[in-house]
C-alpha cells in the first residue's frame, strides 16, 4: 500500500504540472427517503473538454486516469449541502442523510480542487419502502457473456474490448424488462467484482442492452493491508450484508450463474439473512463457457440448509418460466 500512494502521488503531482485537473466521475447512487448512498470517483485524466467524463473513459484508458487521494467534494442534494472527501483510491462512497420521494433525482457533485473546479450530476435512485422486492444481479456470465476468469481473456474484455463488442447472455435483458414493467418499483442493483474503472463501460452496456437502469456495486483492484489484491468474494458479502442493514424489511431476488462463487455467496447470505432473501436465480452455464470459465461451482451449495427457494436455468427465458410460476411475474 505504501508503494502503490507513492506511485499515485508522483502521478498526481506530475499531472498537475502539466495542467490537469481532476474532474468527478459520477456514478448511479441508491438510497431511502431519509438517506442516500452517493458514488462517483475522483481522477485526474486526459480527456477532451467537450466529451463528459462518461464518454472519455473506456478500455485501457479507463485505468490510465489518476487517482485522487482524500479529494474534497461538494454534494448537493436538494437544499441540503454535504462536504465529504473520497477514499485513498479516488472513490466517493458515503452515506449522506437527505429527504427525497422514492423514484428517480438527480444530485450534484463538485469537486473542491482549489485550481479548477468541476461539476457533475449524478443520478440517485430512491427504494420505495412499499416495494415488493429487490434484484441484485451479477454482471458476468449472469448479463453479459465474459468467461471473465480465463486470466489472457479477462485482460482482453477490460482492457481493449469496448461494451459494443461484449455479448449480452440470451433473455435476460427482456427478463429484467419484464420484473421493471411488472413491479415498477423494484430497485435494480448490479453486483460485480470488477473494478470502479470499468463503470462508465458497464453501464453503457447496460443501457445499449436495455437493462432497466441501477447502481453498480463494484470495488477497487488496489492492495488492502492484508492482501496486494482485494478479494472478490468478500467485497460481493460485505455489499450484500450492506443491504440487509440497510432495507432490514426488503427481500432480494439474487441472480448469479455456476461459474464463480455466486451459489456459495447467496448460500451464505440466505443463511444469514432468510428473511431477506425472495429467490436466487442461478444461471447455468452451457459447456463451453464453462471451459472458458474454469469449471462450475460446486452443486453442493444448492442443498443448502436454508428454506430459501432456489431456481436454476440457462437463460432468460427459464427463469421467467419459474418467476411466472411462483406467481413473481
Amino acid at each position: 500500500m505504501r508503494i502503490d500512494d507513492a506511485v499515485r502521488g508522483w502521478r498526481e503531482r506530475r499531472a498537475r504540472r502539466h495542467g490537469h485537473s481532476p474532474v468527478v466521475i459520477p456514478y448511479t447512487g441508491y438510497g431511502s427517503t431519509t438517506w442516500v448512498r452517493v458514488l462517483g470517483r475522483v481522477l485526474i485524466t486526459h480527456r477532451d473538454p467537450d466529451e463528459s467524463p462518461l464518454e472519455s473513459v473506456r478500455g485501457w484508458r479507463s485505468f490510465t486516469g489518476v487517482p485522487v487521494d482524500d479529494a474534497p467534494v461538494r454534494v448537493e442534494i436538494g437544499d441540503r449541502v454535504h462536504h465529504v472527501r473520497a477514499d485513498r483510491g479516488g472513490v466517493i462512497d458515503v452515506r449522506v442523510d437527505a429527504e427525497l420521494t422514492p423514484g428517480w433525482h438527480e444530485i450534484t457533485l463538485t469537486s473542491e480542487d482549489e485550481q479548477q473546479p468541476s461539476t457533475v450530476t449524478a443520478p440517485v435512485f430512491v427504494v420505495d419502502p412499499e416495494a415488493p422486492f429487490g434484484i441484485v444481479s451479477d454482471i458476468d456470465d449472469t448479463v453479459m457473456v465474459t468467461a471473465l476468469p480465463r486470466p489472457l481473456l479477462a485482460a482482453w474484455n477490460t482492457f481493449v474490448v469496448n461494451e459494443h463488442a461484449r455479448t449480452p447472455t440470451p433473455g435476460m435483458s427482456v427478463l429484467y424488462d419484464r420484473i421493471r414493467t411488472t413491479h415498477p418499483a423494484a430497485p435494480f442493483l448490479y453486483l460485480s467484482t470488477g473494478a470502479w474503472n470499468v463503470a462508465p463501460t458497464l453501464k453503457r452496456f447496460l443501457s445499449r442492452n436495455l437493462y432497466p437502469a441501477g447502481p453498480l456495486l463494484l470495488t477497487d483492484w488496489g492492495p488492502e493491508p492484508d492482501r496486494v489484491f482485494r478479494s472478490g468474494r468478500a467485497h460481493k458479502i460485505e455489499e450484500l450484508d450492506r443491504l440487509a442493514v440497510e432495507f432490514p424489511d426488503m427481500k432480494w431476488l439474487l441472480l448469479g450463474d455456476d461459474g464463480q462463487h455466486d451459489e456459495e455467496t447467496y448460500s451464505g447470505f440466505a443463511e444469514a439473512h432468510p428473511q431477506n432473501v425472495a429467490l436466487i436465480g442461478i444461471r447455468q452455464l452451457s459447456d463451453s463457457e464453462a471451459v472458458l470459465a474454469g469449471g462450475r461451482s460446486r452443486e453442493t451449495w444448492r442443498e443448502s440448509v436454508t428454506d430459501v427457494d432456489w431456481v436454476f436455468a440457462p437463460d432468460g427465458g427459464g427463469f421467467a418460466k419459474a418467476l411466472e410460476e411462483r406467481g413473481l411475474l
